[in-house]
């Protein structure tokens, strides 16, 4: 069922939604942008050359990196109308497209640390079955919360807000996947930065540094940006479970949007 109110108390909340659905559309807008720049060489380098695990796992990532900014769009953007049950459904292939491509993500991030411990079974075997306990917990939360989450679309002062109800446990099951998936990425980086130091000492003891160095010094680089990029949006989630933003579902929802 549709609400229709023009009062004046949603205003701020009026405000708040364009003001989040700038940066929705910026940031949405930007991935897109990248995508068009890039596709060329991804075409070059990817797409033509012969096929992998990883080359999968790049372009499953990728894309549903673009799926999800176009979700995101539909969903934030005040000015677009869609029906109760359309909006709980793109807000349920939003939160899941998250839900897959973090398990994807894991498998890229124990391949590359599989290969700085020198394919060491040991290593191997600890990533599996931690990143597998994590990836179960992380895949049945969100099953149980999407279960307990509902929608309802106002009409405030000519604009359109799917406000979501997450009712039962689901704010404490969304405030686990978080800390969980924290707790990884954290241990992720710990075990890639020892490694690395490792190696840097020993090719200073030996005076040489090359193409090990340099791999390393990538390797390092590129998983030090993803973790800084992934604890930056992690700040801004575990601020969702606070208490001051739970006092408002409404706010809330347009928190978790940005």
């Amino acid at each position: 069922m549709t609400l229709v109110s023009n009062d004046p108390s949603w205003w701020p909340f009026i405000n708040a939604s364009l003001i989040a659905s700038y940066f929705v559309v910026a940031s949405s807008v930007g991935v897109i942008y990248d995508w068009g720049l890039t596709l060329g060489n991804e075409i070059e380098l990817i797409w033509r050359q012969r096929w992998s695990l990883m080359t999968f796992l790049y372009l499953s990532v990728r894309y549903a990196g673009i799926g999800y900014a176009v979700i995101n769009i539909l969903v934030s953007v005040p000015t677009i109308s869609t029906t109760d049950a359309v909006s709980l459904n793109m807000y349920n292939a939003y939160d899941w497209i998250g839900v897959v491509v973090e398990p994807l993500l894991g498998v890229i991030m124990i391949a590359r640390l599989h290969a700085m411990y020198q394919r060491s079974r040991k290593v191997l075997i600890f990533l599996v079955v931690i990143f597998l306990a994590i990836t179960i917990s992380n895949v049945v939360m969100p099953a149980i919360s999407t279960t307990q989450i509902t929608g309802e679309e106002f009409v405030l002062s000519g604009t359109y807000q799917c406000i979501f109800d997450a009712g039962g446990d689901s704010s404490f099951l969304d405030s686990m996947t978080w800390i969980l998936s924290t707790a990884w990425e954290v241990l992720t980086l710990c075990l890639a930065a020892w490694i690395s130091v490792k190696h840097f000492r020993e090719l200073r003891q030996h005076s040489t540094s090359g193409i090990i160095g340099d791999c390393f010094t990538v390797l390092m680089k590129t998983h030090v940006s993803y973790f800084v990029s992934f604890l930056a949006v992690s700040c801004f989630q575990m601020g969702l479970f606070s208490p001051m933003f739970a006092v408002c579902c409404s706010v809330t929802d347009l928190y978790v949007r940005l």
